[in-house]
């Protein structure tokens, strides 16, 4: 008997395999693929090209492992074709940690398993208001938005949500957007349920991946908190999803399969008929759009915890304070800072920019110092010693022999977090500060960095991004915007919605436990109504506008927009390969084709980049004329073709 088997690789289509014994659509099976043997599933379809005459290789052996559910296989098709990926590299996406099946031993899965307990948190009453609302609605596949300003308990109230989805018997997800916050946020789910989540993203062992996978499939793990790749993971029984920080731009995968999380988060809970909740305390432009329509069901919480109040805001305008040489802190900011410390307030200056300054030029050759690879600057890391690309990772010494005249003699342009650390220093020497950016908190060491800073244990936190994430520091009471302005310019379509989310998120960290607390913006910009409304405390009144001037210009979300990047090592070959390839589209492509222009990143891990911008009406006939035409097409050998669906950043 013939039967169609789906491959983890690039092919978008299954291939067919002959076997003796039953098999069921889903079903696990070891097959033989050129010279090796390779672990397929089963698929609802054969290829649809079955005139070629090839010869049929058999089933090697099926899987003692539960077959894919039907509602998955159905998410995956559905997937394949929204973000126009092989049905293979969508496959390949929950094969992941997927090998011969090991039988596990059952105590590895004893402290996942949900048990009922009494709440150790008692709800305020705008809570349970918000609780009984998801509650409404958590009965078939519905999508809630839970807003609530930074502080406000949003945490607690999905948990109770969650807890009475598990004690149905049901699975549940918790997707977050930063690997950084899984143990803190782990911890503040043990307290809460007295059983362990599952934790999964791509810095666990590969056989904790294992044991975990083989757990979710057999219904042994009740709740998963993870990263992107999480929700391709085959739940056996999955009742609820929740996406805490959905406006967050990390949940978009930009390389290999390209994918926002939080986007197919909401599909698959459609086909899987089962609800999810939408967490936030800004909504994304997307999600806030779909609110108005009413597709959406909504609650808000108005209140922080425990009444705490929202911190104050303080401008410090630095055309009237004139900086001191190679400084980036005001007089008045330093007075501010010890005032606050004289309290024993934690205090955080922020600036999102890694490193110790992202330009580096000698004063007698005028070179400066760019990626061999890329078409950006190199980053000077002082704690390191190099210069180091932060998008391929290409790392160099900073001495150098100049042309002129002996060695290189430095000037470093701008700040970044290392810099701001020596100035810090300076002016508070006594005080114990530390770093808080991706490259000081991916380490074995970040839990125990957390635990001091929860403690008070460090006074001054000097931070980028990451720090804005969902983290609760109870002391913290003052932030320092070191300069707003470095973050409000760009030419990105989302940079008013990012900066507002962004401050927002930033702004929460402070006053979380009832005490005084202020966020002083250092800026040049004499435009201050732009402060006023990126911290205004109602942000719906920015994203009425915002939504406002998407629709008059006809930008998402109102029209789709597919991203075509091709790259290539040969600048003339690529240039000219992107113009017959917009020629080609144009014969026949639903939708309006812009471009080619020359990424912003011109070059990328040393090959060039051309855009094309596909806009057209939201519906799958775009994606389906697009991925029609493209599979036609033949490109130039040593060309390749990325393309983004909804694109989040137009690098």
């Amino acid at each position: 008997m013939k039967f169609p088997v789906l491959l983890p690789n690039i092919f978008n289509h299954p291939f067919t395999y002959e076997s003796h014994f039953q098999l069921n659509v889903g079903d696990f099976v070891e097959v033989p693929f050129g010279n090796s043997k390779i672990i397929g599933v089963i698929w609802d379809r054969f290829e649809k090209n079955s005139s070629k005459k090839f010869k049929i290789k058999k089933v090697i052996s099926k899987l003692d492992i539960p077959s894919l559910k039907k509602n998955t296989l159905d998410f995956l098709n559905w997937f394949s074709e929204y973000n126009i990926v092989p049905k293979g590299m969508a496959l390949k996406l929950v094969l992941t940690s997927l090998g011969r099946p090991k039988s596990i031993d059952q105590k590895y899965y004893d402290e996942f398993v949900f048990n009922s307990q009494d709440s150790v948190v008692k709800l305020t009453y705008d809570q349970k208001k918000s609780l009984e609302q998801i509650n409404n609605s958590n009965k078939k596949f519905n999508v809630h938005v839970l807003q609530g300003t930074t502080g406000s308990g949003k945490t607690f109230v999905y948990f109770e949500a969650l807890k009475n989805v598990l004690a149905k018997g049901f699975q549940g997800l918790i997707l977050l957007p930063e690997i950084g916050l899984t143990s803190q946020f782990e911890k503040k789910f043990t307290e809460f349920f007295s059983f362990k989540p599952a934790i999964w993203h791509s810095s666990i062992t590969k056989k904790n991946k294992e044991i975990i996978w083989n757990g979710i499939i057999n219904g042994k793990i009740s709740v998963v908190i993870g990263a992107r790749s999480s929700l391709f993971l085959p739940f056996k029984n999955l009742g609820l999803i929740i996406v805490d920080e959905e406006h967050d731009q990390s949940y978009k995968q930009d390389e290999g399969v390209i994918y926002n999380a939080r986007d197919m988060a909401v599909s698959r809970a459609s086909f899987e008929k089962i609800p999810i909740n939408l967490i936030t305390s800004v909504p994304s432009l997307e999600t806030y759009e779909n609110i108005r329509k009413r597709k959406y069901t909504f609650s808000k919480l108005e209140q922080r915890y425990l009444n705490a109040s929202l911190p104050n805001y303080e401008i410090i305008n630095l055309n009237l304070a004139k900086l001191q040489k190679q400084s980036w802190l005001s007089n008045e900011i330093i007075q501010k800072v010890n005032s606050h410390l004289k309290k024993k307030d934690q205090v955080l200056f922020f600036l999102n920019r890694r490193g110790f300054s992202p330009n580096v030029l000698c004063k007698k050759c005028l070179s400066s110092f760019s990626c061999p690879n890329c078409s950006i600057n190199l980053v000077y890391h002082k704690s390191k010693n190099n210069l180091l690309c932060h998008y391929c990772g290409f790392k160099t010494s900073l001495n150098r022999s100049c042309s002129k005249k002996n060695n290189c003699d430095f000037i470093f342009s701008g700040p970044g977090v290392e810099r701001i650390l020596e100035e810090v220093k300076k002016n508070f020497p006594s005080k114990k500060i530390e770093i808080f950016s991706s490259d000081t908190m991916n380490k074995k060491n970040s839990r125990e960095k957390l635990e001091k800073i929860i403690n008070n244990e460090i006074e001054i936190l000097i931070g980028t991004q990451l720090i804005s994430k969902g983290f609760h520091f109870p002391n913290l009471n003052c932030i320092v915007v070191i300069d707003i302005d470095l973050s409000s310019n760009g030419h990105d379509l989302r940079g008013a919605e990012k900066n507002l989310q962004l401050y927002h998120q930033l702004s929460g960290r402070a006053g979380r436990t009832g005490q005084p607390s202020t966020v002083y913006f250092q800026t040049y910009n004499s435009n201050q109504r732009l402060i006023a409304d990126i911290t205004n405390k109602n942000p719906n009144i920015f994203l009425d506008k915002e939504i406002e001037i998407r629709r008059k210009n006809n930008l998402p979300p109102f029209q789709r927009f597919i991203s075509l990047i091709l790259t290539g090592e040969n600048e003339n070959k690529l240039e000219r390969e992107a113009i017959k390839f917009k020629l080609y589209l144009k014969s026949k492509l639903v939708g309006k084709v812009l471009g080619p222009v020359s990424a912003p990143i011109f070059k990328l891990k040393r090959r060039y980049r051309i855009r094309l911008l596909i806009r057209g009406p939201k519906s799958l006939k775009l994606q389906k004329s697009l991925s029609a035409m493209i599979t036609k097409y033949k490109f130039l050998p040593g060309i390749k073709l990325s393309v983004d669906v909804d694109p989040i950043n137009f690098n």
